[in-house]
């Protein structure tokens, strides 16, 4: 089965619409790579300032491949071939989250909706 990877980030309110924005100029950069199968950005309703980045990959290897090319680019910040992601200097844009965890899952059981 699939691994899962949860990026828990803390961001501040004021640094909510940045992040937002910086996952809305980067759509589609890992949907293409060899093993992803999902990708969820989550936001907090109340009672946190925790957002949750979640991926799902088909193995650890290609999670790890994909964080070793794209996903390395995509985490420094770097502009992204016809987006105007960064500063105009070049400069690495300041993180919008002020702490970052990620936790690895292995999926043992899944259900979806039933068809019919």
């Amino acid at each position: 089965m699939s691994i899962v990877k949860i990026n828990v980030l803390t961001v501040p309110e004021e640094q909510r619409e940045t992040l937002e924005k910086r996952f809305t100029n980067r759509a589609g950069t890992v949907d293409g790579s060899d093993g992803f199968e999902w990708f969820e950005l989550l936001r907090p309703v109340e009672g946190t300032d925790t957002y949750l980045v979640y991926t799902r990959w088909r193995a650890e290897e290609d999670f790890q491949n994909w964080m070793s090319g794209m996903g390395q680019a995509a985490h420094r910040g770097a502009p992204q071939e016809g987006s105007a992601q960064g500063s105009p200097q070049g400069e690495r844009p300041r993180p919008a989250s002020t702490d970052s965890t990620l936790w690895t899952f292995e999926v043992i059981q899944q259900a979806g909706p039933k068809e019919g």
